[in-house]
């Protein structure tokens, strides 16, 4: 199975929830996982950014292999740069987009 999450609420409460639920869907031996993707825009683009609140956290899922996307629409709207993020994150041209496409490949979709 394959699984996005979608963070876009500012919510530093909502934004942990959904990492630390990304994070126990990878240690869940009840289900075969293939992949994990988290697409990040809007507001919730703030653990993305080196430093932002949660960034330790996307850094550690990172490392575990799942692949975190930043919006290039939100970077521009933010005057964010690709430099601003932590190390391995990667960026798309829209977090819309990235979300259908991944979905159109049978993702499952997760908005905590």
């Amino acid at each position: 199975m394959q699984t996005v999450f979608h963070l876009i609420a500012g919510d530093p409460d909502q934004q942990k929830t959904a990492l630390t639920i990304a994070e126990n869907l990878t240690q869940d031996e009840s289900v075969e996982i293939d992949d994990v993707a988290i697409v990040a825009q809007g507001d919730g683009i703030e653990p993305l950014k080196a430093g932002g609140n949660g960034s330790d956290m996307v850094e550690s899922l990172l490392d575990d292999g799942i692949s975190v996307k930043a919006c290039s629409n939100t970077l521009d709207l933010k005057d964010l740069a690709e430099s601003d993020l932590v190390a391995d994150v990667e960026t798309v041209p829209s977090g819309g987009g990235e979300l259908t496409r991944l979905q159109s490949e049978g993702y499952a979709y997760i908005r905590p």
